[in-house]
């Protein structure tokens, strides 16, 4: 469990993430954003409180759209892609 304190920047509130954290995230690691600039993370509301995960709900929810359609369409789609 962290303890995080909520800070005034600029003209809004926010958080500074522990390194174990941002480790955890694998953000703010690479190369090109060596100070973690650029790097997304994504915040939702679950039944337990809060959830931080690199992954982008609204993906997976168009993906297993795209399944069903794709299954559905596959000879279409097929002959789309000549």
């Amino acid at each position: 469990m962290y303890k995080l304190k909520i800070n005034k920047i600029g003209n809004s509130l926010g958080i500074t993430l522990p390194e174990e954290i941002l480790q955890q995230l694998n953000v703010g690691v690479r190369v090109a954003w060596p100070n973690g600039q650029g790097d997304t993370v994504f915040i939702t509301k679950t039944a337990d409180g809060v959830e931080i995960t690199t992954k982008d709900p609204e993906f997976e929810t168009v993906m297993a759209a795209y399944q069903k359609v794709s299954k559905r369409y596959e000879n279409a789609l097929r002959e789309l892609a000549k």
